[in-house]
C-alpha cells in the first residue's frame, strides 16, 4: 500500500487535438450566448485549449462603460490568464501553421502585426462624402495588365493613381514605370482626397513615433528607416467590387518609396479581411510552397472608415493580401464595394532619374531578398521588362546600397546576368 501511495502520480493527459470545428462546437454548447467569431478568438488566445477558454469565460472581466462600434471586438488580453511578473521576453505570434488568427482590437493588431489601426478615423459625414466621391470615380477605374511567366493577366480588382498637380501627372506618365510599363490612368487628386490627406499625414506620423518608442529595440528607428516626417504625395485608390475581387500575397514595390516604406491605408465601404503573414527565409534552395505559411496567417478586420498604418518592417519582412470572401454584409452606401486609398511618400532621391538602368535602358525595380537567409533583407536592382507583354528581361542584377537613413549610395554600375 505504501509503495502504491509513494508511486509518482501521472501527469494529466493533454487535451486531444480535435479539429477547430469540434472545439468551437464544444465551446458553443457551453457558452451559447457568444457568437462563433468571438469564441474562435478566445480559443486562439488560449492556444486551442477548450478547458482554459471555457474557464476564462466563467469569470469575465467587469464590463467597461462606453460605446463600441458594430464589428469591433474587445482585446484578446481580457481572456488571457494572469501571469507572474518576470523579465521581458520576446512575444511570439499566436497564429499557427495552417491556421488564421482573426484580430479586431487595435491593441492586438499593434502587438501581433507590423501594423496599427485607427477605427472611426474621420468624422462620419466626411468619410461618407469621400466614399461617395470615390464610388463615382471608380466607375472608370481600370484593371492593371501585366505578364506573369508566359501568360498576360489582369489584376483581380480595379484601381487608379492620384497625384497633386497636372505637371506631376505628366511626369508620372512619361518618367515612371510600374510592373515594367508606364501608367495610363493617372488623375489629379480629388477635393475630398485633398481634404483628408493632412489628417492622414498627422495620424501616420504620430503612429510612427509611437511605434519607434514602444516597439522598436532601444526606442530607435529601424536601420534604413528615414528619420524625416512622412509626407504623402501620391495615392493608389483600389476598388474591390463584390466579395470575389481580391489581391494576392505580395509586398509593395519599393522602387520609388525606398527602404522601410510607410503606407497609410484608408478603408471605406464594405468591411473586408486584410491578411498578413511573416516572411520566413530558408537555408539554401530547399523551400516548399508551404513554407510561406509556417507561422500561419493573421487576419485584420478592416471596417468602414478605418486607417491602417503599415509600418517600416512591413514590406521587407511580411506579405499581405485581400482574400476573396464567400459573402459580406452590405454597406448602406457602398453595397458590396470596398474602396481603399493607400497614401504613399514618393521620395525625391528615389526619382527615376536616379534609378539604376538595366541593359534595356529602362529603370530597374528595387526589391529585397526574402527567400534565403544568406542575404535576407538585402536590397537589389533588377530588370523588370519580363512583366511587360511581348518583352523579355535582359537579366540585369545589381546590389543596392543605402546609408542608415535609407538614402541611396551612388556607385559605379556593375551588372551581371542572373
Amino acid at each position: 500500500m505504501k509503495s502504491f501511495l509513494a508511486r509518482p502520480k501521472r501527469k494529466p493527459s493533454p487535451e486531444p487535438e480535435e479539429p477547430t470545428e469540434v472545439k468551437l462546437a464544444l465551446l458553443s454548447s457551453l457558452h451559447p450566448e457568444l457568437d462563433q467569431e468571438a469564441l474562435l478568438d478566445i480559443l486562439l488566445a488560449h492556444d486551442g485549449s477548450v478547458s482554459q477558454a471555457s474557464a476564462s469565460l466563467k469569470f469575465p472581466p467587469p464590463a467597461k462603460k462606453g460605446g463600441g462600434g458594430i464589428g469591433y471586438q474587445k482585446s484578446l488580453k481580457q481572456y488571457a490568464a494572469p501571469k507572474e511578473p518576470s523579465s521581458p521576453v520576446k512575444k511570439k505570434l499566436k497564429s499557427k501553421k495552417g491556421s488564421t488568427l482573426h484580430l479586431y482590437d487595435p491593441d492586438d493588431v499593434a502587438e501581433q502585426t507590423p501594423c496599427t489601426i485607427i477605427h472611426n478615423f474621420l468624422p462620419s459625414d466626411e468619410a461618407n462624402a469621400l466614399l461617395e466621391e470615390l464610388m463615382e470615380e471608380s466607375k472608370s477605374f481600370e484593371k492593371i495588365t501585366f505578364q506573369l511567366f508566359d501568360n498576360v493577366v489582369s489584376s483581380p480588382h480595379t484601381s487608379s493613381f492620384y497625384v497633386e498637380s497636372y505637371d506631376e501627372i505628366k511626369r508620372q506618365k512619361t518618367e515612371y514605370h510600374y510592373n515594367g510599363a508606364k501608367l495610363t490612368d493617372v488623375r489629379r487628386i480629388t477635393p475630398q482626397l485633398s481634404k483628408v490627406k493632412p489628417k492622414v499625414q498627422e495620424a501616420v506620423n504620430k503612429e510612427i513615433q509611437n511605434r519607434i518608442k514602444n516597439r522598436y529595440p532601444g526606442g530607435k528607428k529601424l536601420k534604413y528607416q528615414p528619420p524625416e516626417p512622412w509626407v504623402p504625395n501620391a495615392a493608389f485608390v483600389n476598388c474591390y467590387n463584390g466579395p470575389r475581387e481580391s489581391v494576392g500575397w505580395h509586398s509593395d514595390r519599393l522602387t520609388y518609396l525606398g527602404p522601410r516604406a510607410i503606407i497609410g491605408s484608408l478603408s471605406l465601404g464594405v468591411a473586408r479581411e486584410f491578411r498578413v503573414r511573416r516572411v520566413m527565409p530558408r537555408d539554401g534552395e530547399n523551400q516548399s510552397a508551404e513554407d510561406g505559411d509556417v507561422e500561419g496567417q493573421i487576419s485584420i478586420h478592416l471596417p468602414h472608415n478605418s486607417l491602417l498604418v503599415m509600418h517600416a518592417e512591413m514590406q521587407e519582412e511580411w506579405k499581405h493580401c485581400i482574400s476573396a470572401a464567400l459573402s459580406i454584409d452590405p454597406h448602406p452606401i457602398a453595397g458590396t464595394t470596398r474602396i481603399n486609398i493607400t497614401y504613399r511618400d514618393y521620395r525625391a532621391n528615389m526619382h527615376p532619374k536616379f534609378t539604376t538602368k538595366c541593359h534595356c535602358k529602362m529603370p530597374c525595380v528595387l526589391r529585397v531578398v526574402q527567400k534565403k537567409k544568406e542575404n535576407f533583407g538585402r536590397y537589389f536592382w533588377m530588370c523588370y521588362a519580363s512583366s511587360v507583354p511581348d518583352r523579355e528581361s535582359c537579366g540585369f542584377f545589381q546590389w543596392a546600397e543605402f546609408d542608415d537613413d535609407g538614402n541611396p549610395l551612388i556607385k559605379p554600375v556593375v551588372s551581371r546576368k542572373t
